[in-house]
């Protein structure tokens, strides 16, 4: 018979997303807003990162959801009043546990209590003994537009954000200041608490596919996702790394910075612009096309035969090199339709001739182009060991920067 775990069936998800946030204890405090159904699943993305959740709730809170969501979601009892325990200095007093004190949501009444120094509720309580014991606390407002743009509110936020605790959101849409998506919560959680091996590094990453113009509808492009590109931009910010992420997407969260770049022309001239302000390495992630043509400048007429004549693109990475040989640079190639031999070996020919510090090679037959599996190879510059890596693009992500915070902090 099977031995049953001896732990609340909530955590059987426990880092299986991940483990940024393994070995952290986060108190996630939930107010009086509609948005408080958002919480359940929220503590739950905290949970599938390795988090250790305890969730503490105001009297109004209990009037959206009822405590025992949050014990179901957490593993742990909502605290919805202060005891003889004194929970709020188990985990926020100057020998507390806990390492940050999420506010989430944040309505304006507590974002004002807060600010004043009133403790009245369960939460303001452990806002109060959390800012004077100097532990990480976070705020996440949210409220109709109106209230959000009332002067005292806004005074009330730029105090609090003077103290050195961080906002995130709202987006303010539809008449309301909406609360942060999950997703961003999460992410700036993560580079809030968690490993921090980046702070002070600037990275800068291409992605996705490039799209050259045929005529003003059409184009020609390839079957690149971008979603390598993007997870390694995320998992640089949750470092704490200064990122900036050139595609023809937008990844629309945090404070990443998006570079639009279409065609291979685009995003030579954006990298190559972008690197005069100072960069500490280049991941070129994004499929470049190797030709393009000259667009026509009207709607080609369809139902006809067509003859297109197309020309070599420049090649970024070469023109990097040349411009700044002291970058670090990593490059992808992608082939398909060869043995994992030949695959290397023409990995490492790239490796050579545009002097990379390492390049990560895949075969795309079956897996890697638009599939959210990959299979790489990653080839350093100096013939150490050639790494295989395979499974879910985001964990393929974590091991290539693990990989590359090593390179830039070796520098």
């Amino acid at each position: 018979m099977p031995e049953i775990p001896d732990e609340h069936p909530t955590l059987w998800i426990k880092s299986t997303r991940s483990e940024s946030l393994k070995g952290k204890t986060i108190v996630l405090a939930v107010t009086g807003s509609i948005a408080a159904v958002r919480s359940i699943e929220l503590a739950r993305e905290f949970i599938r990162r390795g988090a250790e959740v305890h969730a503490v709730m105001s009297k109004a809170a209990k009037d959206i959801i009822n405590p025992m969501a949050l014990h179901y979601a957490t593993g742990n009892e909502a605290i919805t009043t202060i005891t003889g325990k004194v929970e709020h200095v188990e985990f926020f007093g100057n020998m507390g546990r806990a390492d940050l004190l999420l506010i989430a949501p944040a309505t304006a009444n507590t974002i004002g209590k807060i600010a004043a120094g009133i403790d009245d509720t369960s939460v303001t309580t452990f806002a109060t003994t959390a800012i004077g014991s100097g532990k990480p606390v976070m705020i996440v407002p949210a409220m109709h537009e109106d209230m959000y743009r009332h002067p005292a509110v806004l005074e009330n936020i730029k105090k609090i954000k003077d103290w050195g605790i961080g906002f995130i959101g709202p987006k303010v849409e539809e008449g309301i200041a909406k609360i942060a998506s999950n997703d961003e919560i999460v992410l700036e959680v993560e580079r809030m608490i968690g490993i921090n091996s980046l702070v002070g590094k600037k990275i800068l990453v291409t992605s996705g596919s490039t799209a050259e113009s045929i005529d003003p509808i059409r184009i020609m492009t390839n079957r690149a996702s971008g979603r390598t590109g993007v997870e390694l931009t995320l998992e640089a910010y949750r470092r704490g790394a200064d990122v900036t992420i050139a595609h023809r997407n937008k990844v629309g969260t945090g404070n990443i910075r998006d570079v639009f770049a279409e065609s291979a022309q685009q995003m030579t001239d954006a990298v190559l612009s972008e690197l005069e302000s100072g960069y500490d390495i280049l991941i070129s992630a994004a499929a470049i096309s190797d030709y393009t043509l000259d667009a026509a400048n009207s709607k080609i007429k369809s139902g006809k035969d067509l003859t297109l004549s197309f020309k070599p693109t420049r090649k970024l990475i070469r023109e990097v090199r040349k411009a700044y040989p002291e970058l670090i640079i990593v490059g992808f190639k992608a082939e398909a339709g060869i043995g994992k031999d030949e695959l290397i070996q023409r990995a490492k020919q790239t490796l050579e001739e545009a002097e990379l510090d390492m390049i990560v090679a895949n075969e795309v037959s079956e897996k890697g182009m638009g599939t959210q599996d990959n299979s790489v190879h990653i080839i350093h510059a100096d013939n150490r060991e050639i790494t295989n890596f395979a499974g879910p693009k985001n964990k393929i992500a974590i091991e290539l920067m693990d990989i590359i915070t090593e390179m830039i902090l070796e520098e």
